[in-house]
């Protein structure tokens, strides 16, 4: 997986449809692995609305996969790929998932802050089927852009490049350059941000 091209839910369920006599396990650190006791307590739909600082909205929306470790062990074995796929026709009876969506899982435990999680690479070794999670990020998406993060221009007290006038970017829809090439503070290197 690209990071800055997460994973869709639409693929990520089909890897564990084409997986589902394998026993689901997810490794969240090196060498460490949620508890073969977890739970998948919820599956969260979340559209996103933001405006960053170069002041362009953007909007996308996220798959939420929530697992619960249990502070005393209930089993040694995780759960099969096929018993997660039963969770998820549940949920998607009471709530339909965008196939588009970004997917995320959210874990914690007592040894490691709860945090939303990309999933990365999968590995299949013997009857195990492990999701390695892959940390989230910050960005600047107007940096992201080539445009002004907002800040003041270096020793004039103005903007470098200004705000843009208010622009929405959907998840399929490319983001639109602002600034020019003749525009130093815009570029690498500038002081914009």
């Amino acid at each position: 997986m690209n990071i800055l091209n997460p994973m869709n839910w639409q693929s990520f369920k089909s890897t564990l449809l084409a997986n589902p006599d394998k026993v689901l396990q997810f490794q969240y650190a090196e060498g460490q692995f949620v508890d073969a006791s977890y739970h998948i307590t919820e599956i969260k739909l979340a559209p996103i609305v933001s405006v960053d600082c170069g002041g362009v909205m953007n909007s996308w929306t996220e798959v939420i996969v929530q697992l619960y470790e249990p502070s005393v062990s209930e089993t040694d074995r995780a759960m099969k790929v096929s018993k997660a796929l039963s969770i998820i026709n549940v949920v998607e009876k009471m709530l339909p998932l965008n196939p588009d969506a970004t997917v995320k899982i959210e874990f914690g435990n007592s040894r490691f802050d709860t945090r939303q999680m990309y999933p990365g690479e999968f590995l299949t070794e013997g009857d195990a089927f492990t999701v390695n999670l892959v940390p989230d990020f910050t960005q600047c998406k107007a940096l992201a852009r080539n445009g002004s993060c907002g800040t003041l221009k270096p020793n004039t007290g103005s903007s470098c490049c200004g705000l843009v006038d208010a622009v929405v970017i959907t998840e399929t829809e490319e983001p639109e350059l602002v600034g020019t090439e003749e525009s130093s503070c815009c570029s690498p290197g500038g002081g914009c941000c």
